[in-house]
């Protein structure tokens, strides 16, 4: 019963989330920690750094974390499947149709009113991320410096969450020793 549960739960995740991974965040937390219980909070945001740390998509890589610190490996293979078969299903049936669809003022006018909404749902996600991390200056002060770095320099992610990570490592130490 539980790994239909998974697997119903991120299909219904990956069917009604337009907008990518950061999108799938707000409903990923609200099933998994919030509805189910599976995991607390902090192993959320926990596997949300791990899951945009490892390469592929983030959303996949949670669904796959949370079901293997569910039920394992079959847990695993059962949020993944949930999670990127709506998807296929959704391109397969646009790529079918693609011919028909393509200039549908309709279908642009309907992109128009979801490309805000999904920009309010990433605000919501980065918010809610930024409410749920640990209190420090430190902290802030990281989330602050990669901002601005990602802003206004052109260095890549992976090398700010590595360098995050060392920064994070060599504090711990440090409060470790005193």
């Amino acid at each position: 019963m539980i790994f239909w549960q998974l697997f119903i739960t991120f299909f219904h995740i990956g069917f009604f989330t337009i907008g990518g991974g950061y999108v799938m965040i707000p409903l990923i937390e609200k099933e998994v920690v919030d509805k189910h219980k599976w995991i607390d909070s902090q192993t959320f945001i926990d596997m949300l750094a791990l899951a945009q740390s490892v390469p592929g998509i983030m959303a996949v890589n949670t669904a796959i974390f949370v079901g293997y610190h569910r039920k394992g490996i079959l847990g695993a293979l059962c949020c993944l499947l949930g999670c990127v078969l709506p998807s296929f299903i959704v391109i397969l049936a646009i790529a079918i149709s693609f011919s028909q669809l393509k200039g549908n003022q309709h279908i642009e006018h309907i992109f128009q009113g979801i490309r805000p909404a999904v920009v309010a749902l990433m605000v919501y996600s980065v918010w809610s991320m930024i409410k749920k991390i640990p209190q420090k200056w430190v902290n802030y002060t990281i989330i602050v410096a990669v901002t601005l770095i990602l802003f206004f320099l052109p260095i890549s992610p992976i090398w700010l969450i590595l360098v995050a990570a060392f920064l994070g490592l060599l504090i711990g130490i440090r409060q470790e020793k005193r």
